[in-house]
């Protein structure tokens, strides 16, 4: 009678018992990245693939590029809008009170109010 893992000798997780006999990597080529706050971080692509110009640092979560002595500047962070902000940016006072007044009279016929 069997007990335990139906596949001995494994564990979650686990990949090929001997991954260099089962497959052939991909050819890659490293690219190396430097941030505005002077991390470097080298990216192993794959050889064909396109180089990105900037790529984001995991350290500080700024652009990196690809420039030492000139990496790109810091992202310009951007307020938190509400709703209203972004539905303002759109409407003119004029286009607010037009449809404002429009609303209140639909809901004025449906009450059956004069």
């Amino acid at each position: 009678m069997p007990s335990g893992s139906a596949i001995r000798g494994s564990r979650v997780g686990a990949g090929p018992a001997r991954p260099t006999e089962r497959c052939e990597p991909a050819p890659r080529r490293p690219v190396t990245y430097w941030c505005g706050s002077g991390h470097m971080l080298e990216i192993l692509l794959a050889a064909e693939a396109e180089i990105p110009e900037t790529w984001d640092c995991p350290h500080c979560g700024q652009p990196a590029g690809q420039d030492v002595h000139n990496p790109p500047g810091r992202q310009r962070t951007e307020p938190y809008k509400s709703h209203l902000a972004y539905v303002k940016e759109r409407r003119s006072e004029a286009d607010a009170e037009a449809i404002l007044a429009e609303a209140l009279a639909a809901l004025r016929a449906r009450r059956g109010e004069a």
